[in-house]
C-alpha cells in the first residue's frame, strides 16, 4: 500500500503545503497566505493553513486519512509555551499518522545539509538561526525576537535600518544616498522632505519587500546601500556564531545552511557573513539551500512516520521532490 506524506512551511509571508508519496512523486502542492501567528494571529494562521491544505489535498486526490506522516515548520514557533496553541490549530486539519512540529528555520538543515545537521540561518521577511549536532541531542538557537532582541537581519530589519539612513541623509548627519531617490519614486514623494514626512506621519508604511530596493541601489555602487548589505551580512554572521558557540562547533567541520529570499539579493551578503564566521569557525561549510524549505518539512513528516532516509537516498529524494514542485511552476 502506497504511503503519503505532508510537508508544510508556514512563514511570515506565505504558506506552502506539499503532498508526496514514499517514492518522492509530488501529488499536490499549494501556496497560501502567512502562517506566522505573530503576524496574522492564531485565527489568521488557522484560516490560511486550512485553505492551503484543502487546495493541496484536493489536487493530490487524497484525504487526511491517507497520510502516514506530516512535518510542519512554523515561523514564530520559538518557545515551548507556543507548542500547544499551535498544535491546536494544526489539529483542526484532522491529520492522520505521525506528526512533527519545528520552527521553520530548522527546515533549512533538513533540506540543505547533505548530512542533516549543523547550523542554519534564515533571512527572509525576518531572521532566525538554529542548529543541532549529528545526534540531534544538542540544540542551539537565538531568541527569534528580531529587532527587540538585537537580532538582525531579515528584510524587515533591513528596511528599518534604511529608514535610519534616509533620516541621516535628510538631517545631514549622514551622507546623501541614491536610496532616497529610489524610495521617493516608489512612494510618489516629490522630495526627501515629503518622503520623511509621509513615513513619520504614517501616511505611508514601508514594506519588507522594499529591501529589494537596497540591493538594486547597491548594484549601482551606492556606498550607503552597500554598507547596509555589509551590515546585514555581519549581523547574520553574528547570529551564526552565537549558535556555533552554543554547540561548540568552533573547530568542527559542519554545514552552515542559508535559506530565505535575502540571500538572492547580492553575493555581498554571504561574503560578509563568511568574513564574520570564518575567523570564529574556519571549517564551516556554507551551503545555499537549492530546494524550497517545504521539501525539508516533508522529509520531517517521513522521519516522524519511521521512513527516515540517509545518505544518497535522502539526497535523491530532496532533488526529486524539488523537481516535482518546480515542474508545476511553483515555489
Amino acid at each position: 500500500m502506497t504511503k503519503y506524506f505532508l510537508g508544510a512551511d508556514l512563514g511570515a509571508t506565505k504558506t506552502h503545503i506539499l503532498i508526496a508519496d514514499e517514492n518522492g512523486d509530488v501529488k499536490g502542492f499549494a501556496e497560501g497566505g502567512p502562517g506566522n501567528h505573530e503576524a496574522v494571529g492564531y485565527d489568521g494562521f488557522q484560516a490560511n493553513l486550512q485553505s492551503t491544505f484543502k487546495e493541496a489535498i484536493k489536487i493530490a486526490g487524497l484525504t487526511a486519512d491517507d497520510l502516514s506522516g506530516s512535518g510542519l515548520g512554523v515561523a514564530g514557533y520559538d518557545w515551548p509555551a507556543e507548542r500547544e496553541p499551535i498544535l491546536a490549530v494544526i489539529n483542526t486539519l484532522n491529520l492522520k499518522g505521525s506528526l512533527e512540529l519545528v520552527n521553520d528555520t530548522q527546515l533549512g538543515l533538513l533540506v540543505g545539509s547533505p548530512h542533516g545537521w549543523g547550523v542554519t540561518v534564515v533571512s527572509g521577511t525576518g531572521c532566525n538561526c538554529h542548529g543541532w549536532d549529528a545526534t540531534r541531542t544538542r540544540f542551539g538557537k537565538v531568541t527569534g525576537g528580531g529587532i527587540s532582541c538585537g537580532e538582525f537581519a531579515g528584510a524587515s530589519e533591513m528596511v528599518f535600518m534604511t529608514v535610519r539612513m534616509l533620516s541621516y541623509a535628510w538631517t545631514g548627519r549622514g551622507p546623501a544616498t541614491e536610496l532616497a531617490d529610489a524610495f521617493m519614486k516608489k512612494y510618489n514623494s516629490p522630495t526627501l522632505d515629503d518622503l520623511m514626512q509621509d513615513i513619520l506621519t504614517q501616511k505611508i508604511e514601508l514594506n519588507p519587500v522594499d529591501a529589494r530596493l537596497v540591493f538594486q541601489v547597491a548594484a549601482q555602487g551606492d556606498r550607503v546601500a552597500l554598507d547596509l548589505i555589509r551590515w546585514a551580512g555581519h549581523e547574520l554572521g553574528e547570529l551564526a556564531n552565537t549558535v556555533i558557540k552554543q554547540l561548540h562547533f568552533e573547530n568542527e567541520d559542519f554545514d552552515l545552511v542559508l535559506i530565505g529570499s535575502m540571500f538572492d539579493g547580492s553575493p555581498l551578503l554571504t561574503e560578509e557573513m563568511q568574513n564574520t564566521v570564518y575567523p570564529f569557525a574556519p571549517k564551516a561549510q556554507f551551503i545555499r539551500a537549492e530546494e524550497p524549505p517545504v521539501v525539508g518539512a516533508l522529509l520531517l513528516g517521513m522521519d516522524a512516520a519511521g521512513c527516515k532516509l540517509e545518505g544518497s537516498a535522502r539526497l535523491e529524494m530532496i532533488k526529486k521532490l524539488g523537481a516535482g514542485i518546480h515542474s508545476k511552476g511553483k515555489a
